[in-house]
């Protein structure tokens, strides 16, 4: 399989404040992890960062950047988005074809909304994924909290099977690439 990771919307506006995605901190350390591993095997890393019309997430704002300690190399890719799914009215898709890309890894902000909807999407384009377990987190909500959201969503997405492709849960510390 060649597989490429996607590192959703981990920005600094997530990452700080009021509303700063739980233990974004440590996650950003896991994703670290994958993305030095992904590297050293020769994958593609992906950026994905959201961004809005004006305000919040505003293209080129500081809460737009990516997050402090997230480590991206000028060889990796950078891609924008307006949707919670990465593959709606990107080049994501297409990205992925001239790489060759058939499988990914996934990780980043916020598990209940972009990294469930762009897995979500991933499996019906026909894509296997490996969801990083401990390398996705959320804010939480009023009726559930940020790790109840994570653990939710990683026992969810790794039993769907109507797609055909799966979702494979695996630790960042335990991710391994074939040939790297």
């Amino acid at each position: 399989m060649n597989t490429a990771i996607l590192v959703i919307d981990v920005q600094q506006g997530l990452c700080e404040g009021d509303s700063a995605a739980f233990e974004a901190a440590p996650t950003i350390d896991r994703i670290n992890q994958v993305t030095a591993k992904a590297r050293a095997a020769g994958r593609p890393v992906i950026f994905i960062q959201h961004e809005s019309g004006g305000g919040y997430l505003e293209h080129g704002s500081a809460a737009w950047q990516l997050a402090h300690g997230l480590e991206a190399l000028p060889t990796d890719l950078r891609l924008r988005k307006t949707a919670a799914d990465s593959f709606h009215r990107t080049t994501l898709q297409e990205v992925l074809q001239q790489h060759s890309i058939d499988e990914l890894v996934i990780c980043g902000m916020h598990t209940e909304f972009c990294v469930d909807t762009t897995t979500r999407r991933a499996l019906a384009l026909g894509y296997p994924v490996t969801l990083v377990e401990d390398a996705h987190t959320s804010a939480g909500n009023a009726a559930l909290s940020a790790p109840q959201v994570i653990a939710h969503h990683n026992i969810t997405l790794s039993n769907i099977e109507s797609f055909g492709p799966r979702v494979r849960l695996v630790s960042a510390a335990n991710l391994r690439f074939d040939g790297g």
